[in-house]
């Protein structure tokens, strides 16, 4: 098994890889352009590193090289997570691991030597099988660099409450797409619908209001 990995872009996509990855047993350098971001996983990751990777000097620098697998996780910026795989490949990473934005991200990205590209909204139903557990965040799914798809564990808090009687949408402005309760799914749940301490809910929405929404929800 593959011990050492180096992730680039720390958002929700490549900051749950850092997280599932170190949780393994794996060493784990986090780079990310953000000091902020970075910060955060300062205390998780082997090592955690502010840096440009579109320099070919700064990843010589940090060693890239000598890891054996790294995931190119880069949000929005499609030109940075090209010449970052570009830089890559040339420098002679053995595995390299990109999250693509669309179709033709994905086509210039194999073309220029991707090993596995990934859509992480495409892959919402093996990422919900393989929940990687978070506090009460169970699962997460980057749809882009401020929305996400998310699985929340509902607290004693919301025992009894209604979908409607929360007014989740015009209060927090999410939805809630789906309910797990035991082995059963509720898809598009009614207005109507009554959460129990222990649903999970897959919830859509902007970053910012899903953890307003979660905060809430744990007082």
């Amino acid at each position: 098994m593959e011990k050492e990995f180096v992730v680039i872009g720390l958002g929700r996509f490549g900051g749950s890889i850092v997280n599932e990855l170190v949780s393994q047993g794996a060493d784990v350098m986090a780079i990310d352009k953000s000091s902020e971001r970075v910060n955060e996983f300062a205390q998780i990751a082997t090592e955690a590193v502010t840096a440009d990777t579109t320099d070919e000097t700064v990843l010589k620098q940090l060693g890239i090289r000598n890891f054996e697998h790294v995931i190119v996780a880069i949000g929005d910026d499609i030109q940075a997570s090209i010449l970052t795989t570009i830089i890559l490949k040339e420098i002679g990473v053995p595995k390299i691991t990109v999250k693509a934005q669309n179709d033709y991200h994905e086509k210039v990205l194999r073309k220029i030597g991707a090993d596995h590209v990934v859509h992480p909204e495409r892959d919402m139903g093996i990422r919900v099988a393989n929940n990687m557990l978070s506090n009460n965040v169970l699962d997460y799914l980057e749809v882009s660099d401020e929305h996400s798809i998310v699985e929340i564990q509902a607290t004693h808090h919301l025992e009894g409450h209604t979908i409607i009687g929360m007014d989740i949408r015009a209060r927090y402005g999410i939805n809630i797409m789906a309910i797990k309760r035991g082995n059963d799914v509720i898809v598009s749940p009614q207005a109507e619908e009554e959460i129990h301490e222990g649903d999970i809910l897959i919830v859509i929405g902007a970053d910012a209001d899903i953890n307003r929404f979660e905060k809430k929800m744990m007082h």
